[in-house]
């Protein structure tokens, strides 16, 4: 890849090309249970390169604001949540959560002024467990996420999040490579991954869409069967995978579609949204399995430093890497999906140099996902409209996965498994 095609793709703030794409789509900015009270303390929260401050004000409303007060610039992180605002305790200028002054205590009444001062604020919606923030052009704002798994019943849902420490482009192309299950992800003490491990070569297909693009990984298991497994990629940085069946072969107690949304903090730093929906209203997913499989993946309770989202196993030590183990039976000596996963994508530095690689056959959808986000900041440039703004391009579209007959065509038989019923 070229270098300069790199550096577009994984820069994102302030006045970037890929900043400015990643600011015409609704992002997540928070998780709903990070700010529950109103009125309650504030949080800073770091997005696309800027630093912000996020606030459930007196209405129940989130906020969130630019993190200082354009008076001298003091950290409004210290202000008082009270009374519909955000109110600075240096000189008690207070605004609301369009960002506007509503009080100036330090300046004589009726001071002009108070009209001029503005906070930056962005609008914020509140869907599916997540607080998300539009932080492009008002004039250009699209509809509110409508994604299935935000209208799946809370009953039926759940979300989380982790810290990781390199950039976005790292996690998004792991989440859509899909031959890596068949080394990283082996496990040969419990049987995981056995359908992933009968054929580590799988035959991928990208077909583009006005959304991204879906892409089907196909792997031959022995006697007639293959494995299909149907993935959809949404711009800009959003996977969704089914795991109706799974990868042992085996219906789990909870057939479900799940994934990831990656949102950059900045050019080094990303937060990785983790959700999974039922794939029916008679099973329901209880608290007691979605913490299970978080444990399972290496992000449950336990595996988190106390009070963050961030993985207690990392560079700094190595991510736990058990030698003996790797020549046991878990291929990569490391125990849990997602921490394995993080292991390569943060081992490979905060940003890796694409210029030394060497893609093969199974990278179709990461060359295409490439492809795609270079040309949606030429896209921007243009003034043009981007993909997947309209949630009526992919609020219908599932993930499926199921064993498939050799003289079976797939396409037929994921028909109506591929569209979304919540």
């Amino acid at each position: 890849m070229l270098k300069e095609d790199s550096e577009r793709l994984v820069r994102i703030g302030p006045g970037t090309p890929m900043g400015e794409v990643f600011r015409r789509y609704w992002q997540p900015a928070l998780l709903s249970e990070e700010l529950i009270e109103k009125d309650g303390a504030p949080l800073r929260v770091r997005l696309l390169g800027e630093d912000l401050l996020a606030f459930r004000d007196s209405d129940g409303v989130v906020g969130i604001v630019e993190a200082f007060c354009p008076h001298r610039r003091a950290p409004l992180f210290f202000g008082r949540n009270e009374e519909r605002g955000i109110r600075c305790v240096y000189h008690g200028w207070k605004f609301d959560r369009q960002g506007r002054c509503v009080d100036m205590p330090s300046e004589p009444a009726g001071t002009p002024l108070q009209a001029r001062v503005k906070l930056t604020a962005y609008p914020t919606c509140e869907k599916g467990g997540v607080i998300w923030i539009y932080m492009g052009p008002l004039a250009e704002k699209p509809p509110e996420p409508d994604y299935e798994w935000l209208r799946a019943p809370a009953t039926h849902r759940f979300v989380s999040k982790t810290f990781e420490s390199c950039n976005y482009m790292q996690g998004l192309e792991g989440g859509l490579d899909t031959a890596h299950v068949s080394f990283l992800h082996r496990d040969t003490t419990d049987h995981s991954m056995a359908l992933a491990a009968a054929d580590g070569a799988p035959r991928l297909d990208v077909d583009v869409t006005d959304y991204g693009y879906n892409y089907v990984s196909t792997r031959h298991i022995g006697d007639g069967q293959r494995y299909i497994r149907l993935y959809q990629y949404i711009m800009p940085a959003q996977q969704m995978r089914g795991n109706v069946l799974g990868h042992t072969g085996k219906r789990p107690k909870v057939p479900k579609i799940d994934g990831h949304l990656w949102m950059p903090i900045d050019d080094e730093h990303t937060w990785v949204y983790n959700f999974m929906y039922s794939y029916d209203a008679s099973t329901p997913i209880d608290e007691d399995y979605a913490i299970d499989y978080e444990r399972k993946s290496g992000r449950g309770p336990e595996h988190l430093v106390d009070g963050t989202y961030q993985l207690k196993l990392n560079t700094t030590n190595d991510f736990a890497i058990d030698r003996d183990l790797q020549k046991r039976g878990v291929f990569s000596g490391i125990r849990g999906v997602n921490t394995q996963d993080f292991a390569l994508q943060e081992g490979m530095g905060p940003i890796v140099d694409r210029t030394r690689e060497f893609l093969g056959s199974t990278d179709k959808a990461i060359v295409t996902v490439r492809r795609l986000l270079l040309e949606a900041t030429r896209v921007v440039e243009r003034g043009e409209r981007l993909k997947g703004l309209d949630p009526a391009t992919h609020g219908h579209i599932r993930a499926h996965d199921d064993l498939v007959p050799q003289d079976v065509d797939w396409k037929s038989r994921f028909a109506q498994d591929a569209m979304a019923r919540w």
